[in-house]
């Protein structure tokens, strides 16, 4: 404070930055304003702006990525209030807590880091080396909390996995269950577009948070009443829908960075060449105007696709159920 009392205007950019990250304004990887943008925004001179943004880098709110600016570090604190649910359901929408896989408070800025720097770049660009950088810190100081980029991008995973939250009370009847399951991966895949690539479903990583959503799913298909084998299939089946559809947003992303064009754009410049090049009819004649996402909405595809999967589903319940 100084002598009137009020808090230097550093302290002040500092003290907002950090209301909107509490908020859920900024989220991890998020772009905060340059110490241009700062300066204009606080009619604060370059110096003061710089030494905010200095601050909250000191503090882990922040931290700087190459060729990206500045970014929030750290992800909404726990002290955030918990997503609103009607007043009737209120009381069954106790969540099971998430169990952590990493325990070292610089390993868990390390992988948080991590995560921070493939959700704006890509995880091409995650390495023992850049998330060093990021922290400003010497490289092989990192290698006393991982062995390497493999062991990182497990944890990676896992702390994702962690974000999911999973009702104990689960809603009544199959169909709607396995919707839940799918679309709360696939709104952590929306979050994370990189996370497709680090699950498998031929060597599955046995860590707490993805063995908790794994065993929370089972959980629906037991209550299926069909062979428990085809019961793994559907879930695997599902899951595996919902990750194979999410690979899809990673190169979706790069693709509108490197060309300008929205997906609905590519539609709209490219169906020409489409449609000359097969059969007549093979393409629907509408051409999307620019701008227009209805071309191809991978929400839209990922929606649809879900519910013909469990039409089949529904196909197989019905064999499995008869006499």
């Amino acid at each position: 404070m100084d002598r009137s009392g009020t808090a230097p205007p550093y302290l002040r950019i500092v003290s907002e930055i950090k209301r909107r990250v509490e908020a859920g304004e900024l989220r991890a990887g998020d772009r905060v304003p340059s110490t241009r943008q700062v300066a204009e925004q606080w009619g604060v001179a370059p110096a003061t702006a710089a030494k905010a943004l200095n601050t909250l880098r000191q503090e882990g709110v922040v931290m700087a990525i190459s060729r990206v600016g500045t970014v929030v570090a750290e992800p909404a604190p726990r002290s955030f209030p918990p997503p609103r649910v009607p007043s009737a359901s209120r009381h069954k929408e106790r969540r099971q807590p998430a169990p952590s896989t990493v325990h070292d408070g610089k390993r868990e800025r390390m992988v948080r880091t991590a995560i921070a720097i493939a959700d704006a770049q890509g995880f091409d660009t995650v390495s023992i080396r850049s998330v060093a950088t990021a922290l400003g810190i010497p490289t092989m100081s990192l290698y006393g909390h991982v062995r390497g980029k493999e062991e990182l991008a497990a944890l990676m995973a896992d702390t994702a996995f962690g974000e999911l939250e999973l009702p104990a009370t689960p809603p009544a009847g199959w169909r709607r269950r396995l919707e839940l399951a799918a679309r709360l991966q696939w709104r952590l895949y929306l979050r994370h577009p990189w996370l497709p690539r680090l699950v498998s479903l031929t060597h599955p990583q046995p860590t707490p948070n993805m063995l908790r959503y794994g065993d929370w799913g089972m959980g629906v298909v037991r209550e299926l009443g069909i062979d428990p084998d085809a019961g793994r299939f559907v879930w695997w089946a599902v899951t595996n829908y919902v990750r194979g559809t999410a690979t899809n947003l990673e190169p979706q992303a790069e693709s509108e960075r490197h060309t300008g064009l929205s997906t609905g754009e590519w539609y709209s410049a490219h169906m020409p060449r489409f449609q000359a090049g097969l059969p007549s009819g093979a393409l629907p004649t509408r051409v999307a105007p620019a701008g227009d996402q209805s071309a191809f909405d991978l929400n839209g595809f990922f929606e649809s696709g879900l519910q013909l999967l469990l039409d089949g589903v529904a196909v197989l319940i019905g064999r499995q159920r008869l006499p």
